[in-house]
Protein backbone atom coordinates (compact mmCIF):
# COMPACT_ATOMS: atom_id res chain seq x y z
CA UNK A 1 0.00 0.00 0.00
CA UNK A 2 1.27 3.46 -0.90
CA UNK A 3 1.99 6.20 1.57
CA UNK A 4 2.10 9.23 -0.74
CA UNK A 5 -1.56 9.75 -1.52
CA UNK A 6 -2.84 12.94 -3.15
CA UNK A 7 -6.40 13.61 -2.00
CA UNK A 8 -8.65 14.15 -5.03
CA UNK A 9 -12.11 14.31 -3.45
CA UNK A 10 -13.69 13.60 -0.10
CA UNK A 11 -17.19 13.48 1.34
CA UNK A 12 -18.77 12.18 4.54
CA UNK A 13 -18.80 8.58 3.26
CA UNK A 14 -15.30 8.28 1.86
CA UNK A 15 -12.49 9.64 -0.23
CA UNK A 16 -10.65 9.11 -3.50
CA UNK A 17 -6.88 9.49 -3.50
CA UNK A 18 -4.16 8.99 -6.11
CA UNK A 19 -0.56 7.87 -5.74
CA UNK A 20 1.69 9.30 -8.44
CA UNK A 21 4.52 6.88 -7.56
CA UNK A 22 2.59 3.71 -8.33
CA UNK A 23 -0.20 5.25 -10.50
CA UNK A 24 -2.97 3.76 -8.39
CA UNK A 25 -6.28 5.28 -7.30
CA UNK A 26 -7.43 4.43 -3.79
CA UNK A 27 -11.16 4.53 -3.08
CA UNK A 28 -12.21 4.34 0.56
CA UNK A 29 -15.97 4.25 1.01
CA UNK A 30 -17.44 3.47 4.45
CA UNK A 31 -15.93 0.05 5.17
CA UNK A 32 -14.88 -0.67 1.56
CA UNK A 33 -11.37 -0.10 0.19
CA UNK A 34 -10.59 -0.60 -3.52
CA UNK A 35 -7.44 0.06 -5.53
CA UNK A 36 -7.73 0.93 -9.23
CA UNK A 37 -5.30 1.48 -12.06
CA UNK A 38 -6.26 4.16 -14.61
CA UNK A 39 -8.12 1.75 -16.91
CA UNK A 40 -10.05 0.19 -14.02
CA UNK A 41 -11.22 3.49 -12.54
CA UNK A 42 -12.52 4.56 -15.95
CA UNK A 43 -14.48 1.30 -16.32
CA UNK A 44 -15.80 1.62 -12.76
CA UNK A 45 -16.99 5.18 -13.49
CA UNK A 46 -18.83 3.95 -16.58
CA UNK A 47 -20.46 1.16 -14.60
CA UNK A 48 -21.48 3.45 -11.72
CA UNK A 49 -23.03 5.92 -14.19
CA UNK A 50 -25.23 3.17 -15.62
CA UNK A 51 -26.66 2.13 -12.25
CA UNK A 52 -30.20 3.36 -11.70
CA UNK A 53 -31.30 3.44 -8.08
CA UNK A 54 -35.01 3.44 -8.95
CA UNK A 55 -34.65 0.26 -11.03
CA UNK A 56 -33.30 -1.68 -8.05
CA UNK A 57 -35.94 -0.41 -5.61
CA UNK A 58 -38.96 -1.94 -7.39
CA UNK A 59 -37.94 -5.60 -7.97
CA UNK A 60 -36.75 -6.05 -4.41
CA UNK A 61 -39.45 -3.97 -2.75
CA UNK A 62 -40.56 -6.87 -0.57
CA UNK A 63 -37.04 -7.65 0.59
CA UNK A 64 -36.53 -6.42 4.14
CA UNK A 65 -33.22 -4.60 3.91
CA UNK A 66 -32.05 -1.01 3.62
CA UNK A 67 -29.52 -1.55 0.89
CA UNK A 68 -31.07 -2.93 -2.29
CA UNK A 69 -28.70 -1.65 -4.98
CA UNK A 70 -26.15 -4.37 -5.69
CA UNK A 71 -22.83 -4.01 -7.48
CA UNK A 72 -21.55 -7.40 -8.62
CA UNK A 73 -17.87 -8.21 -8.27
CA UNK A 74 -15.71 -10.72 -10.10
CA UNK A 75 -15.96 -13.00 -7.10
CA UNK A 76 -19.24 -14.88 -7.65
CA UNK A 77 -20.34 -14.90 -4.03
CA UNK A 78 -19.57 -11.23 -3.32
CA UNK A 79 -21.70 -8.18 -4.12
CA UNK A 80 -21.48 -4.68 -2.70
CA UNK A 81 -24.86 -3.31 -1.64
CA UNK A 82 -25.90 0.32 -1.26
CA UNK A 83 -28.96 2.42 -0.58
CA UNK A 84 -29.90 5.43 -2.75
CA UNK A 85 -27.99 7.96 -0.63
CA UNK A 86 -24.86 5.81 -0.53
CA UNK A 87 -24.96 5.25 -4.30
CA UNK A 88 -25.28 8.98 -4.85
CA UNK A 89 -22.36 9.60 -2.51
CA UNK A 90 -20.26 6.94 -4.27
CA UNK A 91 -21.05 8.47 -7.66
CA UNK A 92 -19.99 11.92 -6.47
CA UNK A 93 -16.67 10.49 -5.28
CA UNK A 94 -15.88 8.42 -8.34
CA UNK A 95 -16.94 11.15 -10.75
CA UNK A 96 -15.07 13.68 -8.60
CA UNK A 97 -18.11 15.93 -8.25
CA UNK A 98 -17.66 16.72 -4.56
CA UNK A 99 -15.71 19.75 -3.44
CA UNK A 100 -12.03 19.32 -2.92
CA UNK A 101 -11.05 19.83 0.70
CA UNK A 102 -10.01 23.32 1.73
CA UNK A 103 -11.34 24.84 -1.51
CA UNK A 104 -14.02 26.69 0.39
CA UNK A 105 -14.77 27.65 3.94
CA UNK A 106 -15.78 24.88 6.29
CA UNK A 107 -19.52 24.49 6.80
CA UNK A 108 -21.29 22.81 9.73
CA UNK A 109 -22.46 19.94 7.48
CA UNK A 110 -18.86 19.28 6.36
CA UNK A 111 -17.90 18.11 9.85
CA UNK A 112 -18.15 14.33 10.08
CA UNK A 113 -19.32 14.09 13.68
CA UNK A 114 -22.43 12.60 15.25
CA UNK A 115 -23.89 15.40 17.36
CA UNK A 116 -26.60 14.86 19.98
CA UNK A 117 -28.67 17.68 21.43
CA UNK A 118 -29.57 17.02 25.06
Amino acid sequence: MCHQHKLLVKNCDGQLTYCENCNIYHLTFNNIYIEFIEKEIIRFKEYILQLEADYWQIPQDKVVMNRKIAIKTLQQNLSLVFNKQELSSLKSLVLQLTKKPMDDTLQVFDIDYLFYLN
